[in-house]
């Protein structure tokens, strides 16, 4: 399309120039920088296909299950430590006997059920409802609607089951002769775009948090840099892959829950926030083998 765009169809030769200008040989030999950029991402991207060619094929079976992964092992914590949860809901939210009952045997019985839809691709609509309720009724019932890093995590994590059901749609192969299926790539479309920019969420609660540092200054600007070419779609893959590094280096080191001990009251929040990262790595994982979608700078340059 540059080609045409170019000098066909109107005959001007290399030497011709406009108003004593330069000629339009002279003027296009610079790249501009995003070109510069996109050719250097470009071979990255290649040295990444190279090495990821042999789990390629099971890049969605694994995000979905990093995706869910955190509901698992709240559902398992849940019913480990059923006493002390009812106990924290009757003495410090206030929330009738009862009710505290049927609080925890709903979340655990959609936390299960709906993981396990996920994960054999079955239902996906309805499960990715169900745990996104699942997310909606814990904020309400242990108050931390209002907490800031958790209400980041967790729309990081409602990023990560929009792309579950981006996936979900784009992988439908029933359709009926002669009839359209806008509706369907237009759902897919915004929900991706959606879905990008929920994930990114989690790394913003990062960089304002904690102490500062050399390396963490430096982390987090990378980090910042390749969020925003998530959220815009430019070079989506290569960048999501950064963060997935990224944060999978930060999450083994900084919530190493397995070198607290059993008792530690520590232990259970490094062990929570160990679980949702995944989660959120699950998500970006989904986006690294579905790419940005249509809504995105590396689809339009394929139409420019």
């Amino acid at each position: 399309m540059s080609q045409i765009r170019g000098t066909a169809n109107y005959h001007l030769g290399p030497d011709q120039r406009m108003f004593g200008g330069p000629s339009h040989s002279v003027a296009s030999s610079d790249p501009s920088p995003l070109d510069a950029i996109r050719q250097h991402t470009d071979k990255i991207e290649d040295i990444l296909d190279t090495f990821a060619e042999p789990v390629k094929p099971y890049l969605p079976a694994i995000g979905r299950f990093l995706i869910v992964v955190t509901f698992l092992e709240d559902a398992v914590r849940i019913m480990s430590q059923w006493s002390d949860q009812l106990m924290y809901l009757n003495d410090y939210r206030k929330i009738p006997s009862g009710l505290t009952h049927l609080f925890l045997f709903f979340n655990v019985v959609a936390m299960l059920s709906c993981s396990t839809l996920v994960i054999i691709r079955k239902f996906s609509d309805y499960a990715v409802g169900g745990l996104i309720a699942v997310v909606v009724t814990q904020a309400l019932g242990y108050g931390l609607i209002f907490d800031l890093n958790f209400f980041l995590r967790n729309l990081s994590v409602m990023g990560g089951l929009l792309m579950v059901l981006s996936d979900s749609w784009g992988r439908k192969r029933f359709a009926f002769a002669g009839l359209p299926q806008i509706d369907e790539k237009d759902r897919k479309m915004y929900f991706q775009l959606a879905g990008r920019v929920l994930l990114i969420f989690l790394f913003i609660g990062f960089v304002f948090s904690g102490e500062w540092s050399i390396s963490r200054i430096l982390v987090s600007l990378l980090g910042l840099v390749a969020c925003v070419m998530v959220v815009v779609g430019f070079k989506a893959k290569w960048s999501a892959t950064l963060l997935v590094v990224i944060l999978s280096i930060f999450n083994v080191l900084i919530n190493n829950f397995w070198t607290l001990h059993p008792s530690h009251p520590h232990r259970d929040f490094a062990k929570y926030d160990f679980f949702q990262i995944l989660s959120i790595v699950g998500g970006l994982v989904l986006l690294v083998n579905m790419g940005p979608g249509q809504f995105s700078v590396d689809e339009k340059k394929k139409v420019y």
